[in-house]
């Protein structure tokens, strides 16, 4: 298989695992008190802390099998963010109604 692909179906992978681990976190939050937007807001940093660190450890593996630098930042980034949502989404629905209060 070649770099690129790897590279691909690795972001796409981390973006699954991220929405996940995000929406127990956002879960975990609003369980303990934080609401409103800042939940949001700490689910978007975990992500793009994760994309930035994996970008990182990307660039260190792959720097000597792609043309340019660029391509490592660029290749996935789309599915990374899209598989993200969608499975923050997803799971946060799930998760909070099985602990939302009822009426």
């Amino acid at each position: 298989m070649k770099p690129t692909t790897i590279i691909y179906w690795l972001r796409m992978i981390l973006g699954i695992t991220t929405g996940i681990i995000c929406a127990f976190l956002s879960n975990f939050l609003i369980v303990y008190g934080m609401e409103g937007i800042s939940v949001l807001l700490y689910s978007i940093s975990l992500a793009l802390l994760i994309y930035l660190i994996t970008l990182r450890l990307f660039k260190i593996k792959f720097q000597n099998q792609v043309e340019t630098p660029s391509k490592i930042t660029m290749t996935g980034i789309g599915i990374y963010f899209f598989a993200w949502l969608a499975f923050y989404i997803l799971f946060y629905t799930i998760s909070y109604m099985n602990t939302a209060v009822p009426l």
